[in-house]
């Protein structure tokens, strides 16, 4: 027996040895695959595209247990006998990275404008070179199996190809249109947002209760969280079943400070239980109001700029301050009015810009919009179809809703590193999701529709993605999907589960609760780290995280190899080859070499069943019982009084089809033990028959 099995497992002297073994190999990529006639799955793709990290990031947990999940099936798949490719690349993340790059430059006590618009992409494309593929490299330690040879990028050459070719055919159609809308603004990075590069900050404020004089004489009271924004108001609004109000309906209001008329009017997006019931109107800095002001056609009053300062439509006491300096002006009028009826300690969530944590003002910009009409229809019948499924299946409703309440999309940015919009005289680049939307064929060859990969590879099969960008991402990439490709980009759906920390509460960089899997990999290993991130994920519930479910996969990948060295010692005394083989009906069982038998057969259905319903911790549960109890405790025990050739082909057989089932889920334990068997039918485990 090989002289290493005396020593305890190492992971630092065995994973990244593996990896370099395993890229070595060529079998990440599907040129590798070996037909065999014996296949059921010959001549079957199976793929999935990573969703791309952007290259300004570093893994954090959520990588990790998405990577994993990734991995596990394209291991299986692979072993399975089909022609799996998994692509691997990272998106440019238009405002993240340029914001990265804009703090190098103000070290150096310069600014982008100084710079200019070349010479500071020139410096993008540098950061780029140096630091973008940082996740990628992490992902190699934690195990990801990905065709490195096909990474793709967001700005990649054939990359951008793909996204002016969506683009011009969006604007042949005339779904592509420029329009002033309210959209999320940051006056700090100066661009419209998308809602995921919103977060939003719990804030202790107040609720102001404010007196709006009727015409008719006496008052109707409305409670606010800004003030400020009342020098633009239209209107009042209440609810139309809000029976306290509806003497008021269609009277008229006396606008406090602005002196203007304006009218009372019902609307349902009105929420009875907030404040008194009565709400002010601001169509230009709120997107409910900006929706009843487009419903009961109210005119709008633009009081905020770009720049976040008052505008002349705030009149005399506040045109060219902050918002917030605004506030205090406004109240301390209010006041001065008699008008201020009351306020109270209130706490509501602020939205802030993801990157430069400035507050985000909701404000019209004239910006370029996607009409999602006829795509969004596309997008909802592809899974009211059954054409792909969520799992959890809960996810459909969180999909279909948002769907089917879409407004149109605005996927201009007033940025500089990005795709530009492709129109002369425009300087906006693209929203980084309008690239990324189009990942699953594009990363294939798209518009090349006679490309080799897309022909052979599209559609992928299985999407493993969070839930937050539900809306954002996997949306978009079905009705993309649909429009340029006519088909669906994927069949199936995973959302994987949120890591929480311990007590439940969402993990934090800043606050310092967040875990870095990195640092989980060099204490613990990879393969312990991926059974911490598996073990946890049981039945799509969020994972409140625990350290010790990492130290367990460590002691389980201790467990399996003392199981390999005592299999090896015991069979090793033989001088014939062990049959790779469940065929045993010439040999005479024992009692207990049928039963282990039959429960290793009962695991392994178990298992498949399991990684095909996309329910891996149940199968990781399922194993490491088996693996512990069945086989240590009680077949194991029973073997070292019985050394029958028998008993010890069983032996041998069982450790060899345990490494098989256990791969995906810890790759280099399983392969090194491989690696060193005396009879095996492969030169690596990651391609051996799963039969």
């Amino acid at each position: 027996m090989n002289e290493k099995f005396n020593q305890p497992y190492n992971p630092k002297e065995t994973e990244e040895k593996i990896y370099k073994f395993w890229e070595q190999s060529g079998f990440f990529a599907p040129e590798a695959h070996q037909p065999r006639a014996d296949n059921p799955n010959e001549g079957k793709t199976f793929t999935i595209v990573l969703p791309p990290p952007n290259v300004t990031g570093s893994l954090h947990m959520g990588h990790a247990l998405n990577a994993t999940i990734q991995d596990i099936l394209i291991r299986y798949k692979r072993m399975q006998g089909y022609k799996a490719l998994w692509i691997p690349g990272t998106d440019h993340a238009g405002i993240a990275t340029q914001n990265v790059v804009e703090k190098q430059l103000k070290k150096e006590g310069l600014s982008r404008h100084q710079l200019g618009r070349e010479k500071f992409l020139e410096k993008v494309w540098e950061w780029k070179e140096k630091y973008g593929n940082i996740i990628l490299d992490q992902l190699k330690k934690l195990g990801a199996s990905c065709d490195w040879s096909r990474t793709a990028f967001t700005m990649d050459e054939n990359y951008s190809k793909a996204v002016q070719e969506a683009f011009n055919h969006y604007y042949k159609k005339g779904w592509i249109y420029q329009g002033e809308r309210v959209v999320n603004w940051c006056p700090r990075c100066g661009t419209s947002l998308s809602d995921l590069e919103l977060e939003y900050v719990e804030e202790k404020t107040k609720l102001w209760y404010i007196k709006y004089s009727l015409k008719r004489g006496g008052n109707i009271i409305v409670a606010t969280t800004r003030p400020e924004t009342m020098l633009g108001d239209s209107a009042v609004a209440v609810n139309p079943k809000d029976e306290r109000y509806e003497e008021f309906v269609e009277q008229s209001v006396l606008l406090p400070i602005q002196n203007r008329e304006i009218p009372i009017i019902a609307d349902d997006l009105v929420e009875k239980e907030f404040g008194t019931g009565a709400v002010k109107v601001t169509p230009a800095h709120d997107f409910n109001d900006a929706q009843m002001g487009e419903k009961h056609n109210l005119p709008i009053y633009k009081i905020i700029d770009e720049k976040g300062r008052m505008t002349q439509l705030a009149g005399e006491i506040c045109e060219g301050l902050k918002v917030l300096e605004c506030r205090e002006k406004v109240i301390e009028k209010l006041k001065e009015l008699g008008l201020l009826e009351k306020e109270e300690d209130y706490t509501h969530g602020v939205a802030k810009c993801y990157r430069c944590n400035g507050i985000v003002e909701p404000i019209p910009s004239l910006q370029w919009f996607v009409k999602m009409d006829e795509l969004a229809k596309s997008a909802i019948k592809a899974v009211e179809s059954g054409r792909i499924r969520f799992h959890p299946q809960k996810w459909e409703k969180v999909y279909l809703d948002w769907l089917k309440n879409i407004k149109d999309w605005c996927i201009s940015r007033q940025i500089w590193w990005g795709h530009k919009i492709p129109i002369e005289g425009v300087n906006d680049v693209m929203d980084t999701w309008f690239s990324s939307a189009l990942w699953p064929f594009a990363t294939l060859g798209w518009p090349d529709k006679n490309n080799k990969d897309l022909k052979e590879f599209y559609p992928t099969q299985v999407l493993s993605t969070a839930r937050d960008i539900i809306n954002l991402w996997v949306a978009r990439m079905v009705f993309s999907g649909t429009e340029f490709m006519g088909k669906e980009p994927f069949s199936d759906v995973i959302i994987h589960a949120t890591i929480l920390t311990k007590d439940g509460k969402r993990m934090s960089k800043s606050l310092g609760t967040g875990i870095d899997p990195m640092g989980l990999i060099e204490k613990y290993g990879a393969d312990a780290t991926r059974f911490g991130l598996i073990w946890q994920a049981m039945g799509g519930q969020d994972i409140h995280w625990a350290e010790e479910h990492v130290m367990a996969g460590k002691k389980f990948a201790n467990k399996i190899w003392n199981i390999a060295r005592f299999v090896l010692e015991r069979t090793g005394i033989s001088n014939f080859q062990f049959p790779i083989s469940n065929e045993f009906s010439n040999l005479k069982l024992s009692k207990e070499d049928k039963e282990i038998l039959e429960k290793l057969e009962q695991v392994k259905k178990s298992v498949e069943k399991d990684i095909e319903n996309y329910e891996f911790g149940q199968a990781l549960h399922t194993l490491y019982d088996f693996i512990w109890h069945d086989l240590a405790d009680k077949y194991i025990e029973y073997s070292k009084n019985n050394n029958s050739a028998e008993t010890l082909t069983v032996l041998y057989f069982i450790l060899y089809t345990v490494l098989k089932l256990l791969h995906p889920f810890m790759p280099f334990i399983t392969e090194e033990i491989y690696q060193n068997l005396p009879s095996k039918n492969a030169d690596f485990l990651m391609v051996d028959k799963w039969e």
